[in-house]
């Protein structure tokens, strides 16, 4: 019956997807997700019970208070009951748990009472709202009312993984002991249904300036610190990608004490599945279409969040529902001083034969095919940092041309359609190329700038056919 349901929700996106992107973009996106679907393979597991165990004696090390914002609107109870569950069973235990409800009925107020009257329960706290102000309203009365130094979000019908606050607690210790106070923090995350079925893994990298810019991966589980929370809260103009625009706008604040090649440290990657994602047919967890006006100011947001850095370029959605396109209508360069290298894709016959280097050396994107987006998360067709692109399809800006020479052996020349450097004069393997690449990125990096995988740069290599 799971899989019939899902072959059934595959049909449905495909058949928007078709009609927003054409017959073409449909049957490779269709193709991608049948492949996809046939190697995948998750079951979520919980951590050991010795483990948990251990992190109940262990978490009173750790001073911080968490404060974890519901906004209720007619919150099923079964649903209601699971969320203060996966809470109450944390194995942290310096937490207030706020449930902000905007409901006409009075069965949520019922099933907190319940809890804190017949199982004791004091770290529960409940508001009535005296209206529905929407999603941003309903949780800035909750953040206002938040006593925790850290403030997360949880939506009124997901749950949390028992170790969340354990593992967010731990992340912010291990900065502190470096000097350093998160801003926010961020996990990965899976999508759960009623029958108790984990699916959809998200694990998520450390943080990535582009990649933020192209699609809000970040979303849960994220804790904020909380006098950032409270400073600049939820704006009602933006509901629906609310959470977007508050990531945002703690970059542009971030933006002003750190280079963007430094905001990593801020905002710190928990690589765990410490979030549980509700699906059914009203979420968005499942039905990407059901909230189409969320996509639109997620583009706002970052439409506004371009304007304060000063940026002149044009914004516009990407094939998949929630992504972004950023076109510099000057150059790059000429936009962004932290950008010191771009690159793309080289293509062998219909595949990727290099392009996007990780900091191991890896191609990350090697033998996908050029129509395929790189699963469920379409990182493939996203901009995005990395640490090397690939020398035989790439620019760099005049700052570092004089290392391009160093490197290679040759002066920077531009040629071709995209203007990627003219490697005519290097005479290499494969092997070659990637430590060409790699050394290129690590010097770029390594001078405070930017390294860009455009994948929208394409280039076939000289020796495919």
């Amino acid at each position: 019956m799971g899989n019939h349901i899902l072959k059934i929700g595959n049909l449905k996106k495909t058949i928007r997807y078709l009609r927003k992107n054409g017959l073409k973009h449909a049957f490779y996106a269709a193709k991608e997700r049948i492949e996809e679907e046939k190697t995948t393979e998750y079951a979520y597991r919980e951590p050991k019970e010795e483990e948990l165990l251990r992190q109940r004696t262990e978490w009173k090390r750790f001073p911080y208070r968490f404060s974890i914002v519901v906004p209720a609107y007619e919150t099923k109870e079964a649903y209601l009951r699971q969320l203060i569950d996966s809470v109450r069973r944390q194995s942290y235990e310096r937490w207030e748990l706020i449930i902000a409800d905007a409901g006409a009925g009075n069965r949520v107020e019922e099933v907190v009472s319940e809890y804190q009257e017949k199982k004791g329960e004091r770290r529960l706290r409940y508001i009535r709202l005296l209206e529905n102000g929407g999603i941003s309203e309903n949780t800035n009365a909750g953040i206002e009312a938040a006593k925790g130094d850290y403030i997360g979000l949880l939506d009124h019908d997901d749950s949390l993984a028992p170790d969340a606050l354990y593992e967010m607690a731990a992340a912010i210790d291990r900065a502190e002991q470096n000097k350093i106070k998160p801003v926010f923090l961020y996990s990965d995350e899976d999508k759960f249904d009623d029958n108790g079925c984990y699916k959809n893994p998200n694990f998520k990298d450390k943080f990535n300036f582009d990649l933020i810019l192209s699609n809000n991966y970040i979303c849960h589980f994220m804790m904020v610190a909380a006098d950032d929370m409270k400073k600049l809260k939820l704006r009602k103009k933006y509901d629906g990608a609310q959470d977007y625009d508050l990531v945002l706008r703690l970059i542009h604040q971030t933006l002003a004490h750190v280079p963007a090649s430094g905001l990593a440290e801020r905002f710190i990657h928990v690589p765990r599945v410490l979030y549980h994602w509700r699906c059914h047919e009203q979420s968005t967890a499942d039905n990407t279409a059901s909230k189409t006006y969320a996509y639109e100011a997620g583009k706002a947001a970052l439409e506004e969040f371009c304007i304060s850095q000063g940026w002149n370029v044009h914004i516009s959605h990407a094939l998949h529902l929630g992504f972004y396109r950023i076109e510099y209508l000057p150059d790059m360069f000429e936009v962004r001083s932290d950008v010191g290298v771009i690159g793309g894709r080289v293509l062998g016959g219909n595949r990727i034969k290099a392009g996007m280097y990780d900091e191991a050396g890896n191609k990350v994107y090697e033998g996908l095919h050029k129509e395929y987006s790189g699963g469920s998360t379409h990182r493939a067709a996203l901009m995005q940092d990395c640490a090397a692109v690939d020398i035989r399809c790439l620019r760099v800006c005049g700052r570092l041309r004089t290392v391009f020479r160093e490197i290679t052996g040759v002066p920077y020349r531009e040629a071709g359609e995209w203007k990627t450097a003219d490697i005519s004069g290097i005479s290499c393997d494969e092997e070659g190329y990637r430590k060409l690449s790699l050394e290129l990125g690590r010097a770029a990096r390594r001078l405070g700038y930017q390294v860009v995988w455009n994948p929208e740069i394409t280039v076939r290599d000289r020796n495919s056919h």
